[in-house]
């Protein structure tokens, strides 16, 4: 086990699970896997962190995922942010986002320093006796077989070896050598745009504390405050623009000027980036499954770029680790594809239908839609639209590994089980993902699940990786024999009949809930979902087409 830094060491020749990428997606599937036990190795052609401006945000479902990977909440610095504005050079102020408070015990939105986050989930990796994490090697070949994947990889002095791996994940970004060998390359219709990030130093006292995105025709720009003092501004070029032009020292203090004196003006780095919205047509072939850049490239207008990637990796490693461990069937490895691929192009879909909503093209576009927009902003209910996020899709499944919903229940299967702050029976507060830990939980609302159960039920709850957990009041205390803990803010337990069982599964979707009088057929109904669980006849193929049309 290293932290990526060995150049001598050698890989492992047989691993349940090889993930090639070490960057913030395959290090957080690593350190899932890790914690559910699987014997994992990540291989990445570099051996450190690279310091170019890249990911500048996360939401609190992101920030909820690197928590369950082992993250603390002061693992890496954040900065919250309260909201985003969009302004007019003619108009104005023309619509704002709402980013104030938390959700599921996260800020909405918070701004950070990619580097230092992949710092810190490599740290957590080298904690973990079952990952091996080497920088050094870039992958040749991929061979399927019938029970396994055979890696072919070469080392920097050009010497091969062979990987035998259960399954490999391709956390390769957005040239994945992994999507090439499968050949799931892009498909459908895109668009490119190039931009020019820069990064200024040294703006601790200066650095605004919100996002504004103005959106000039003539030149949108986004600018956002960083942790350490820095501040970030997004630059797209203009038709007949080089990079070179754009990156020299005058041309950036010209475009910083309204925000920087020169003379103040102290770069920490600059880049052209290329923004791209595509989507493969299928996140998976075999065993081989892509996650983050290598399945799908998000523009950055809506922040989502790798917070999807994070979604993908919560997603994934605990089915693998279920199957890797015996406590499922290999087809419940269909429902990544199944779950997360409708999400993930619904939210470059959103990105795209922001961009041009917030960045048009001409003069002309632009106080037609941002006058539109700030109509919309008068009346109430579209208002809330956008300034609370409500355009936003919500992470809940139509298909996949979970039964079917209940028209008018509130906790709805398929969706994420809420977070909250609790106390457990050694009287520590926390927040209650910590509690859930990291297995299936059968969670009881105000009943011990184990007191509805026969001992044969309960064995084989615990065969497929399940564990008990009762939630009650604050202040209550509990008779029965399972994990306990109290609902301080009551928070969770309003959201269904006291007596309701819960199936939180280990990415905390709700796969199941009943009465506890149906305790029995909960156990079995899972059961069978992890026994076979059968893609749905038409998930097998999603077209991929335009986003739909915005509708108020």
């Amino acid at each position: 086990m290293n932290n990526n830094k060995k150049v001598s060491e050698l890989p492992p020749t047989v691993v349940d699970v090889l993930v090639v990428g070490n960057g913030p997606v395959g290090a957080t599937i690593a350190a899932l896997l890790g914690r559910y036990g699987v014997k994992t190795l990540v291989l990445d052609k570099t051996h450190e962190v690279a310091l170019m401006p890249r990911a500048i945000a996360l939401d609190n479902e992101a920030l909820r995922i690197l928590q369950l990977a082992g993250l603390s909440e002061d693992a890496f610095e954040k900065i919250a942010i309260p909201e985003v504005r969009m302004h007019s050079p003619v108009l104005g102020q023309f619509g704002r986002a709402n980013t104030a408070g938390c959700i599921d015990g996260h800020p909405k939105l918070v701004t950070f320093y990619q580097p230092d986050l992949e710092h810190a989930m490599r740290s957590q990796v080298s904690r973990l006796k079952s990952v091996t994490s080497l920088g050094g090697f870039e992958l040749k070949n991929l061979v399927e077989e019938a029970d396994c994947v055979i890696a072919t990889v070469r080392d920097q002095n050009d010497h091969t070896h062979s990987v035998r791996a259960q399954y490999v994940v391709g956390a390769d970004g957005a040239s994945s050598r992994v999507r090439a060998l499968i050949d799931q390359e892009f498909e459908g219709q895109t668009y490119a745009e190039d931009w020019l990030i820069v990064d200024a130093k040294n703006r601790h006292k200066s650095a605004i504390d919100h996002i504004e995105f103005i959106c000039d025709p003539r030149r949108p720009t986004p600018h956002m405050p960083a942790p350490g003092g820095r501040e970030r501004w997004e630059f797209m070029l203009q038709p007949g623009e080089s990079r070179e032009e754009l990156e020299s020292p005058e041309s950036i203090a010209r475009l910083i000027a309204p925000w920087i004196n020169p003379q103040e003006l102290e770069i920490e780095r600059k880049a052209v980036y290329r923004f791209h919205a595509r989507c493969c047509n299928k996140f998976s072939r075999g065993r081989i499954f892509l996650a983050g850049d290598a399945a799908h490239i998000t523009p950055p207008f809506v922040g989502q770029g790798l917070v999807a990637g994070l979604r993908d990796g919560a997603n994934l490693a605990w089915k693998l680790a279920w199957v890797v461990r015996g406590h499922a069937a290999p087809s419940v490895l269909d429902t990544y594809d199944v779950e997360r691929r409708p999400h993930a192009q619904a939210m470059i879909n959103l990105a795209k239908l922001m961009g041009r909503l917030v960045m048009p093209r001409n003069k002309i576009a632009a106080f037609f839609i941002h006058g539109l927009m700030r109509t919309l902003a008068l009346t109430p209910a579209t208002r809330r639209y956008f300034e609370q996020l409500d355009i936003k899709p919500k992470n809940i499944f139509k298909h996949g590994l979970f039964l079917q919903h209940r028209r008018g229940d509130k906790l709805v299967r398929g969706s994420l089980f809420p977070q909250a702050w609790v106390r457990n029976m050694q009287k520590q507060v926390k927040l209650s993902d910590d509690a859930l830990g990291d297995n299936l939980t059968l969670v009881g609302f105000g009943v011990d699940p184990l007191s509805l159960l026969t001992t044969a039920q309960v064995v084989s709850w615990e065969k497929m990786g399940g564990h008990f957990l009762e939630i009650r009041t604050r202040g209550q205390r509990s008779d029965g024999s399972c994990d306990f803990i109290e609902d301080l803010n009551h928070d969770i337990l309003p959201l269904a009949a006291k007596g309701t069982l819960v199936v939180v599964r280990p990415d905390r979707i709700i796969m199941h809930h009943a009465p506890g009088a149906e305790a029995g057929s909960i156990v079995r109904d899972c059961m069978g979902l992890l026994a076979s669980a059968d893609a749905p006849a038409d998930s097998d193929s999603i077209t991929i087409n335009e986003p739909p049309r915005l509708r108020a």
